[in-house]
């Protein structure tokens, strides 16, 4: 899957996407043509904790990302997980339930 770089991307995403919540991160889903490649992104504010802490959340978003996201992803969407502070010590198994539930609530309301 290819990265998410620009602010202005970010910014789409947050505008005019979709949201769904879970108690360690929000994924946030936008649907683009058909034809361009599935992206991600990722962020951590300073509400989940200091640099090390967010650090630490946003690597556990990209290893979720990696093993889950990827292989359910559909073509031309946006991806944007957003870090909350339960990230921190949420169990890895839980966040996996949690995205698998998120991609396919997000997934069926758009009938992709």
């Amino acid at each position: 899957m290819e990265r998410l770089k620009k602010r202005s991307d970010y910014l789409i995403v947050t505008k005019a996407g979709q949201r769904f919540f879970t108690p360690a991160f929000i994924l946030q889903v936008y649907h683009r043509p058909p034809e361009d490649p599935a992206r991600v992104g990722f962020t951590a504010s300073r509400k989940v904790g200091s640099a090390v802490e967010r650090n630490r959340a946003k690597r556990r978003l990209r290893a979720l990302a990696r093993q889950f996201l990827t292989p359910l992803a559909c073509q031309g969407t946006d991806y944007v997980l957003i870090a909350r502070r339960e990230i921190l010590t949420r169990t890895y198994a839980l966040m996996a339930e949690d995205l698998q539930k998120a991609l396919t609530a997000l997934h069926k309301s758009n009938k992709i």
